[in-house]
């Protein structure tokens, strides 16, 4: 029980924090995205896709978080964006805290879009609100179409699931239809989109979902 009261302790504090963060975003009319995936999913190339198509007509900021190194950040830097590595030093996930300390190193009034890249985990980040708009949760093929029943916190909480590396699908064992299915009975709003990093397959649908966001962000 006491264990337990501690982690509700923690949570909640966690929840405090993120909607201040979130206040502050809404003030400045920015629109906030928490990646979130396993490690080697391919969330940073996907991100760099796409800072590539729309850092042209956005300010895009990012932060990047890891257990350790900065690695991600300097592929992020080469694509001409405001860029804070956040290292955990050991834990499995970002939380609002960590991503508070940091707002300083930007100026919101200069941004439209922050990208928060999420440590790779397939559990702690979903139960850490950052304050974000949106949670976008990225499954590459080659991690297997189980992954919805097996984790389902992930698929609950996001608000759109990308199906990467299809590309690959020719060689490995995935069910797009079993995987899509699966994650919607855990979330019927999810937006899911099969892509490719690697070859730009379906990137389209997403970066124009993603200007949507951007310009309800902005309205609001």
């Amino acid at each position: 029980m006491h264990t337990i009261a501690i982690e509700h302790e923690i949570l909640a504090d966690n929840e405090a924090l993120a909607n201040h963060n979130r206040a502050h975003f809404l003030a400045h009319g920015v629109y906030v995205l928490n990646l979130m995936s396993a490690p080697g999913a391919g969330k940073t190339s996907l991100l760099e896709r796409t800072l590539a198509e729309l850092s042209p007509r956005y300010r895009i900021g990012v932060i990047e978080g890891d257990v350790y190194g900065r690695e991600d950040a300097d592929r992020i830097e080469k694509h001409g964006v405001p860029v804070v590595q956040i290292n955990t030093g050991g834990a499995c996930h970002l939380d609002a805290h960590l991503v508070h300390d940091q707002l300083e190193r930007f100026d919101l009034d200069q941004l439209d879009v922050l990208v928060i890249e999420n440590v790779g985990n397939l559990v702690c980040p979903a139960e850490f609100d950052l304050g974000e708009t949106d949670k976008v949760m990225v499954l590459s093929v080659a991690e297997g179409d189980d992954k919805p029943k097996k984790y389902p916190v992930m698929f609950h909480v996001a608000r759109v699931l990308l199906l990467n590396k299809i590309d690959l699908l020719p060689h490995v064992s995935f069910d797009v239809a079993r995987a899509t299915r699966d994650a919607r009975a855990l979330n019927l709003d999810l937006d899911v989109f099969p892509v490719s990093a690697t070859t730009g397959e379906g990137l389209e649908p997403w970066y124009r979902w993603l200007e949507g966001r951007i310009a309800r962000a902005k309205a609001r």
